[in-house]
């Protein structure tokens, strides 16, 4: 046994006492000091924020919360660690107080999301913070800070820097690699928890014990890798993940959705207490902003969403990197004020066209943000050959997928409009000509 396997939750995850039990079928080891983490208030919090948010609007089942994904993730961290306290590299790097920290990293790893989180980030709003940074204000002080320090003799501080800065030394970038990297345990979570609640398989149709049983370290001895065993699983995780995007996170009634927030939000975020707001759940964000939003048309959008009955923007027209190549090119990754710009030229356009006013908030622009998806690139180890490749360069199905702009064969240009124009809008013979000029009018 290692000093790495004394860890009082790696003990627990052994022993299989004092659990909990969260979808499908795990058992979470709940030591004290655990248990002391999860019952503080700023974690209580998570229960009651989304996963997946505006998802559920599709998949009527995806309504599981950052409080059980958090729980997956925390597992997760202790089985990575069970398996790489065999490789005397990771033991020789990593020392068991360092691994407590990861630990704790991986139970926090998502304190810092508010409600509806990645659609405000992708607006790229300057009074917006990073939500890793907004983590900081829940660690530094309060109840959990206490907990850190007294039940984990862990200094809140060592769980930011892990948590959201440059790591320095080998350990901190093997842990970090961990946390956030191509194989880490957030994605390993997420992919097969959001598929299993959304009701679809793509998600789960990786080999997880294959994965995980062939982790090792990289070349350098600073990064994850896995031994040539794995490359399958590996290659499975780079298509569930993509196939998750283009059936549910991009989903074009779910993109549809938030395209209708996103408005929304641009449109109040001045009237907004963000800080406070982000202090919050999923209910009481909704029930801020319909109460700001009054009888404007950010309410409009909201009641859509939220009010008792769906109403939901409809697609006119699509484009991507095959499709309507040039319209593409001329509206993905712009900034949001400028495609909000470019929509009410559009509208303006569009007004003129019909002969009927279509109001600024009736046209919605829906493009991939600025900053693409991180690209998957592991080290796969070759023991017989006594090499390590990349995964990109020992597959084709990766550097398919993964190296040639995942992001513009996933995530397409989109259209909505509110349903009273839309099939006005569809019947325009000119429809493509007035967007290509509401974009020369925006340049």
């Amino acid at each position: 046994m290692t000093p790495i396997d004394r860890i009082p939750e790696m003990a627990a995850l052994s022993a299989g006492r004092q659990l909990i039990r969260i979808p499908p079928e795990i058992d979470i080891p709940l030591t004290d000091r655990v248990r002391a983490v999860i019952d503080t208030a700023e974690f209580r919090r998570l229960s009651r924020i989304s996963q997946l948010g505006l998802v559920s609007l599709v998949y009527p089942a995806a309504l599981h919360t950052r409080f059980e994904h958090c729980l997956g993730v925390y597992r997760l961290a202790l089985v990575y660690l069970r398996q790489l306290a065999t490789d005397a590299r990771f033991t020789d790097t990593v020392r068991p107080e360092e691994a407590e920290i990861f630990i704790v990293a991986a139970l926090l790893h998502d304190l810092g999301h508010w409600p509806f989180c990645h659609p405000i980030e992708d607006l790229c709003l300057p009074s917006v913070p990073d939500h890793e940074l907004f983590a900081n204000s829940f660690l530094l002080e309060g109840e959990l800070a206490d907990v850190l320090r007294d039940d984990w003799g862990i200094h809140p501080r060592d769980v930011i820097s892990l948590l959201s800065e440059k790591p320095a030394d080998p350990a901190s970038r093997i842990l970090k690699s961990m946390l956030s990297g191509p194989i880490d345990i957030d994605k390993m979570d997420y992919l097969q928890r959001d598929s299993l609640h959304a009701g679809v398989p793509y998600g789960r149709h990786f080999d997880e014990h294959r994965l995980l049983g062939n982790l090792c370290l990289n070349a350098t001895g600073d990064g994850l890798a896995i031994r040539d065993k794995g490359k399958t699983a590996a290659e499975l995780m780079v298509f569930a993940r993509y196939v998750m995007f283009s059936e549910v996170y991009w989903h074009h009634a779910v993109r549809a959705a938030t395209a209708m927030f996103q408005r929304a939000f641009y449109l109040l975020h001045g009237s907004l207490e963000l800080d406070a707001l982000f202090r919050g759940t999923d209910e009481t964000m909704v029930a801020e902003m319909l109460r700001v939003a009054g009888d404007s048309p950010a309410a409009e959008l909201l009641t859509g969403l939220f009010g008792p009955a769906r109403r939901l923007y409809k697609r006119v027209l699509q484009m991507s990197f095959l499709e309507d190549r040039e319209l593409y090119h001329r509206l993905a990754r712009r900034p949001y004020p400028w495609l909000v710009a470019c929509a009410e030229q559009f509208a303006i356009l569009c007004s003129s066209a019909l002969g009927q006013v279509v109001a600024p908030h009736e046209l919605l622009f829906d493009a991939p943000p600025v900053t693409r998806e991180v690209q998957f690139d592991v080290e796969i180890h070759f023991p017989k050959e006594g090499c390590y490749r990349t995964l990109d360069e020992a597959s084709p199905v990766v550097r398919t997928l993964a190296t040639e702009q995942f992001d513009d064969y996933v995530k397409r240009v989109r259209v909505f409009a509110h349903p009273r124009i839309v099939d006005r809008l569809r019947g325009l013979p000119s429809f493509r000509n007035l967007l290509s000029e509401a974009i020369d009018r925006t340049e």
